[in-house]
């Protein structure tokens, strides 16, 4: 089920990159600042982080089985929906409904590595899991480049047949996800001996028989430890996604074609970065570390590729700025698929989905404060400098 799991998160991927790599083809039918750019992405961030929690919450009542189906079919349908916007503000209903479906979409796949995985697994499994974001993220720039320039049907501008494009394709794959994914306990595949050997190595001493509370959660020092710095660093992801494409764009004056061509290269970077940050801690594990030490060593570890990216403003190559752009991705996307594991050691599974939810949450906020700021800055005549050193 590892595959189906990545293969939902490279729709989500593939989804929210739409708007960022066709944004150059939207501004020429609505024409829209930097801010307001910072806008439309903090509405998908806003609902996307409130629903990380609502999300969580659901699957940790629904469970991961339908309560990922129905995420995903609201999803796909709020990316269609971009394809009708005339204007700004449908835009942004747009934005928030795609982060109100999106939002659940780790939450699920953290409850479901709870479901199916020891602790010394777990890194792994969320590293190959975490890696289909960065495959939805590879394909999004070249498959968008094709589209605008390929695509002329019905006389609809072709930016609008990318978000009908890959919000029908998000729908064809809820129906293999719900007849794929199935929990360790009503898998048809397991024998007894098998679900009853999962059901051991992934039970939690003492687990308690109620549903921990979020207030309960929020009076632990682990809870606001990993949400502090899920915010710091996912401001930095959320600024790379959401302008990476623009940067290019405004900085060498690509179009969309050379855009694509390159824009991929810093997303497979991350990739590879979840499952090396992933696989890392799990090695530490098996070598006899304790799971604390094994988790701070590989995401300090990561930490130290991060603060690189600061060196891009100097750098006039795009070869060597989409190098350096790469190293920063790998460390940070090491460093998320590291974070997000956190809760299923620190918390039972009747809580996980809440806890990774609140962890999303605080990630989400860290973009919205990120991106309105460098949507101020570049409206007021700075350069990207100050939002690459922040």
């Amino acid at each position: 089920f590892l595959p189906d799991l990545a293969d939902l998160l490279l729709h989500s991927y593939l989804d929210r990159q739409t708007l960022p790599w066709a944004i150059k083809a939207i501004q020429a039918d609505i024409p829209f600042s930097s801010q307001t750019k910072a806008f439309l992405d903090s509405m998908f961030l806003v609902t996307y982080g409130l629903m990380y929690i609502g999300g969580g919450w659901l699957l940790d009542r629904l469970g991961t089985r339908r309560g990922f189906l129905a995420i995903m079919i609201f999803w796909s349908i709020a990316c269609a929906s971009h394809g009708f916007a005339g204007g700004v503000l449908a835009l942004a209903a747009s934005r928030l409904m795609l982060g109100m479906g999106e939002g659940g979409g780790f939450p699920a796949a953290t409850r479901a590595v709870a479901e199916w995985f020891p602790v010394n697994e777990r890194a792994t499994a969320m590293g190959i899991i975490n890696a289909g974001t960065a495959v939805g993220a590879v394909v999004a720039p070249p498959l968008i480049a094709v589209v605008l320039t390929q695509v002329h049907w019905l006389d609809l501008a072709p930016w609008r047949w990318v978000f009908f494009l890959t919000g029908g394709l998000g729908l064809l794959w809820t129906l293999w996800w719900w007849r794929a994914y199935q929990t360790p306990e009503r898998h048809p595949q397991l024998s007894d001996a098998q679900r009853l050997a999962i059901q051991q190595k992934t039970a939690v001493t003492g687990e308690p028989a109620m549903n921990i509370s979020l207030a309960s959660l929020l009076r632990h020092r682990e809870t606001w430890a990993i949400v502090g710095a899920k915010f710091l660093s996912d401001g930095a992801w959320y600024f790379y996604i959401f302008w990476l494409p623009k940067y290019l764009f405004d900085t060498f004056n690509l179009n969309w074609q050379a855009a694509g061509s390159i824009g991929w290269i810093p997303y497979a970077a991350s990739g590879v970065g979840c499952l090396v940050g992933g696989g890392y801690s799990s090695w530490l594990l098996r070598r006899g570390m304790s799971v604390n030490a094994s988790r701070k060593l590989a995401l300090g570890a990561s930490a130290a590729l991060m603060p690189w990216v600061m060196l891009v403003p100097q750098i006039h190559s795009v070869g060597w700025v989409i190098f350096i752009f790469s190293l920063a991705f790998f460390g940070q996307q090491s460093w998320s698929t590291l974070v997000m594991i956190l809760p299923t050691d620190l918390i039972s599974k009747r809580a996980v989905g809440t806890l990774a939810g609140l962890v999303g949450f605080g990630g989400a906020m860290g973009g919205v404060v990120l991106g309105q700021i460098v949507g101020w800055l570049r409206d007021h005549g700075y350069s990207y400098t100050p939002a690459l050193v922040l």
